[in-house]
């Protein structure tokens, strides 16, 4: 397995928002913003006391019970006093409530506990995407025994080598191969297709696809947890454990800056008295008001609410990241390197040219490409499907055929000889010919010669054509100002070809797998941050070098299982929807750090003069808050 060793997991606090019991949590918030509500309007101050303080009790106990706890645990954890902001929040709240400020302190708890609520909708969205990706994973399968009968198992159960049987409308169970049976297999849970795709034996099946109207016999040949599925679950599952460098630092930053304010507080408070002379009432009120102005709920939520709505986001579009650090990555992107085959190209290969000698008639070339498909039915090799395929409404015809060995295949019909092959045995004489040969091999195409009796009457170009959706990307990243690279095993002029044709700055071809790593490592020194797109095998490599591997959801295990982000649906689109929203995420957590800075300096400067009431500072700092979270929350709205 190849390893990450250049990129850092940050783990989330495990016990930020980890209720037992978050339904009841919502309950008594509610009730305890009710009671707060009906205390506006009660002139009798013994009852408007008592609603606030059960408003404090039922909408911020947990609150309070997470401030006191979470310092415990964590100060015997590090061995040092580790306060953080819910016991900042609650030492305020209780330092209101003993100068008899109660609505205050109530206002505070409830706006508090408020913004909680909503970073917790943000996680709730992420999470979302988890459940329904478990949902699809099937839970039964019908296990054709020895004897022929069909026994229902467990999937887990399966092993591979397993003979199962898929009924019409079933979902398939787990990865394998179809046996017998020519299926149409609804397979958009996975690779996005919106076209169900017909299968026949020996074809790849995934586990939770859908099948059609026929039923068919498949073998296993994935153990459960290690099918396409399962890895997508995976990937999703790892998005919380691991957040943006940020976040992490104001994670860490957060009880530091908690303790420097709860040590400010005394000192605050014997200034006002000794220095300021405001007073003792006067200066222990100041210091409540500083207590909640300097506090940093509003900068700790800054990062993670908009990165998990930005993910949340993205998953739905089929886009999934295994953390929110590669997400602000891709933010700052210097470099794009793509795979050719199969990432910009579709990855299989299509007749794009087809040209007879000019005297050769209309009956002549049809009769011909009878023979030259014929001919491609019986060979081995690899672009022989892409001749047969172009010419499908051709009439096959009876001949005896000859395969040279990494050469073509020769036949004999109606006395005469013909040949089919990637390399001429005898030279194209038409001037014609020569002109098109030379362009189509400037273009990068592979030409199959068709002779007739030793003579080239007929070249078949073939190339693995560029993506739609790879154009679009490219020129959005041309116009982004950002360097694209394409890395290619295939030949230097094939490369430079399809380079040119989709306008890429540059590309590396003949490129060994073990090369691949080397170049982004080099490009990163060169340029900075650099991402990578691949699917094969030979991809891993550079995927793990790469600054943010995005493997192609139709790729290999191990190009999946090393890369950052899987993009389910082989659709660049999605990438260039990526880049956007972590552009957007950049944009919104910049602003949030900005306004919750200013927020923090405002209500210190304006209470060091006086200037700021207990309810004014609660409305405002508590308000940051909820205005952050809110910012962050825009992130799960489509991006134009």
């Amino acid at each position: 397995m190849i390893k990450k060793n250049n990129k850092h997991n940050h783990h989330l606090d495990c016990c930020s928002n980890n209720h037992e019991n978050p339904k009841l949590m919502r309950i008594l918030f509610f009730i305890g913003l009710l009671l707060f509500i009906v205390g506006l309007f009660i002139p009798i101050d013994l009852i408007k006391m008592i609603l606030n303080l059960l408003a404090i009790g039922l909408s911020g106990g947990h609150v309070i019970f997470e401030g006191i706890q979470d310092t415990i645990k964590n100060s015997i954890f590090k061995k040092r006093f580790m306060p953080n902001i819910h016991l900042l929040m609650t030492v305020a709240a209780i330092g209101a409530i003993i100068i008899q400020e109660y609505q205050e302190a109530a206002l505070l708890i409830l706006i508090f506990a408020g913004a909680h609520f909503l970073e917790a909708y943000a996680r709730g969205k992420s999470n979302k995407e988890i459940t329904s990706l478990l949902n699809l994973n099937p839970k039964y399968a019908r296990l054709i025994e020895p004897d022929g009968k069909i026994k229902i198992v467990e999937v887990s159960k399966l092993k591979i080598g397993d003979e199962l049987r898929v009924l019409n409308g079933d979902q398939v169970p787990t990865d394998g191969i179809v046996i017998s049976g020519e299926p149409t297999i609804n397979q958009a849970s996975i690779t996005g297709e919106s076209i169900p795709v017909d299968k026949k034996a020996g074809d790849v099946v995934f586990g939770s696809t859908i099948n059609g109207d026929k039923i068919f016999t498949m073998k296993v040949t994935k153990d459960s947890k290690d099918t396409v599925v399962a890895k997508i679950i995976e990937i999703v599952s790892q998005t919380q454990q691991n957040i943006s460098k940020r976040a992490a630092l104001i994670k860490r930053i957060e009880p530091k800056y908690a303790t420097l304010i709860f040590i400010l507080a005394p000192i605050f408070y014997l200034l006002g008295v000794y220095v300021f002379a405001w007073g003792q009432t006067e200066s222990f009120y100041r210091t409540m008001v500083f207590l909640i102005g300097a506090s940093p709920c509003a900068l700790a939520a800054t990062d993670i609410p908009a990165t998990l709505s930005a993910i949340s986001n993205l998953a739905k579009r089929g886009v999934l990241f295994k953390g929110g650090s590669y997400l602000s990555i891709l933010s700052e992107l210097n470099v794009v390197a793509f795979d050719k085959t199969g990432t910009l190209t579709e990855g299989n290969p299509i007749v794009t040219d087809v040209l007879f000698e000019e005297n050769i008639d209309l009956n002549e070339r049809k009769k011909y490409i009878n023979i030259l498909v014929s001919i491609e039915k019986q060979s081995n090799h690899p672009l022989a499907n892409a001749i047969i395929n172009h010419f499908e409404e051709s009439e096959e015809v009876e001949l005896v055929t000859k395969n040279l060995i990494g050469s073509g295949v020769e036949a004999e019909y109606e006395n005469k000889n013909y040949y089919a092959g990637k390399s001429a045995p005898y030279p194209p004489t038409s001037a014609a010919i020569i002109k098109e040969k030379n362009r189509y091999e400037n273009e990068g195409k592979t030409i199959v010669y068709f002779c007739v009796d030793q003579k080239v009457i007929c070249l078949i170009a073939i190339q693995d054509v560029p993506k739609e959706s790879a154009q679009q990307a490219l020129n959005y990243f041309k116009n982004e100002g950002i360097h694209t690279v394409m890395i290619t095993g295939d030949a230097v002029q094939t490369g430079i070809a399809i380079g040119n044709k989709l306008g890429i700055d540059e590309t590396f071809g003949n490129v060994m797998p073990e090369d691949k790593s080397n170049i982004i490592n080099d490009l990163k020194q060169k340029h900075g941050v650099t991402v990578m797109l691949g699917d094969g095998v030979n991809d891993a490599p550079a995927l793990a070098a790469a600054d943010v591997g995005i493997a192609m959801g139709n790729g290999t295990d191990i190009a999946i299982d090393v890369a950052d982000a899987v993009l389910v649906k082989n659709d660049l689109s999605k990438f260039v929807y990526t880049h956007k929203v972590a552009k957007k995420l950049n944009r919104v957590v910049w602003q949030n750090i900005i306004f919750a800075v200013m927020v923090i300096v405002f209500l210190t400067v304006m209470n060091i003069f006086g200037l700021m009431q207990m309810g004014f500072a609660v409305l405002i700092h508590e308000g940051s808050t909820l205005i952050v979270v809110l910012n962050g929350l825009r992130l799960l709205k489509n991006i134009k």
